[in-house]
């Protein structure tokens, strides 16, 4: 490599139960919701089954098949395995399964997965979640087990960050700004953040590292709890945080991928997840997107096409 190209960024950006639906403003907040960074980065579009494929001058959007040939609804913990070790698990198994994984998908992800693989090839990973102290407590006791993500990045050796890293700015809560630290949690003296910042502190924690991952999980249990209002809020927030990644992303030297698993939030008629194929949006130069592109048409595809773009060099 030479000394004028590096290896790009890549952020994982993972929405759990986020689907490409209908225009539809009665039933998806996608359609309803005041998200004017999204509709900016798209062209004047929504995130709508209609506005896939797109191309922009900073973005792609794909439509990825989430059901892959699986009779039954999609669910979390089959979906995130097939994101994250580039196989088609519920085929593998002959079901779909969540939302935790079963003891045939956890040696799935314990045999390698976008962690592991990356690290071997030399690569720097990190998973940028935050974990409160009762977390780590629930697992060693067993009263918990980790969820697929965290499951894959633990048995790669990535560590799980903690309530320091999140007070010094190596981490980022679940909810994007840590209130829910100080709110649910008891945790009063924790650093609260805005979308904004969170967005730019993303940006700033994948620039230090080749790949990184981040999962929010409160788009599938808004999806799971109907109200549309509450959704429209949540949807919301994420395009503060969208607009400080943005502006804190350098389109030449990294991806940004956003996607997810399986439909959920984008139809508030059900409770349930959907059949409705995932968006997987993609921020960089026209040719890491291209390159990441080529040839994906389901979820299981993602993690190759991550692997691609970290092979490449880019200019600085």
């Amino acid at each position: 490599m030479s000394m004028a190209q590096e290896r790009p960024h890549i952020l994982f950006l993972f929405l759990d139960g986020v689907g490409l639906g209908p225009d539809d403003p009665g039933v998806n907040p996608f359609a309803r919701a005041v998200t004017p960074t999204l509709e900016k980065l798209l062209g004047g579009k929504r995130l709508l089954l209609s506005s896939a494929p797109r191309e922009t001058e900073r973005a792609s959007l794909l439509a990825l098949d989430a059901c892959l040939g699986v009779a039954g609804m999609p669910q979390s913990a089959s979906g995130q395995a097939a994101l994250l070790c580039g196989q088609n698990v519920p085929a593998v198994l002959g079901y779909h399964y969540g939302p935790k994984p079963d003891p045939a998908i956890a040696a799935i992800l314990r045999e390698g997965n976008l962690f592991s693989r990356l690290m071997q090839a030399g690569r720097r990973a990190a998973f940028l979640n935050a974990y409160p102290p009762r977390y780590f407590a629930s697992i060693q006791s067993g009263r918990r087990m980790h969820a697929a993500i965290p499951l894959a990045a633990v048995s790669a050796g990535v560590p799980l960050r903690t309530q320091e890293d999140l007070r010094q700015g190596r981490a980022v809560s679940a909810d994007f700004t840590a209130q829910g630290w100080r709110e649910h949690l008891g945790l009063a003296d924790t650093p609260v953040i805005t979308p904004y910042q969170a967005g730019q502190r993303l940006a700033r924690l994948a620039q230090q590292h080749d790949f990184s991952l981040f999962e929010y999980w409160l788009t599938d249990y808004a999806g799971h709890g109907q109200e549309m209002l509450a959704a429209c809020e949540l949807l919301q927030t994420f395009d503060q945080v969208l607009s400080g990644l943005l502006d804190a992303w350098y389109d030449r030297r990294g991806l940004a991928l956003i996607t997810s698993d399986h439909g959920n939030l984008e139809d508030l008629s059900t409770r349930r997840h959907t059949l409705n194929p995932v968006p997987a949006l993609l921020i960089g130069a026209p040719e890491l997107r291209g390159e990441f592109a080529r040839g994906v048409e389901d979820i299981s595809d993602v993690a190759e096409g991550v692997m691609r773009v970290s092979a490449r060099c880019t200019a600085r």
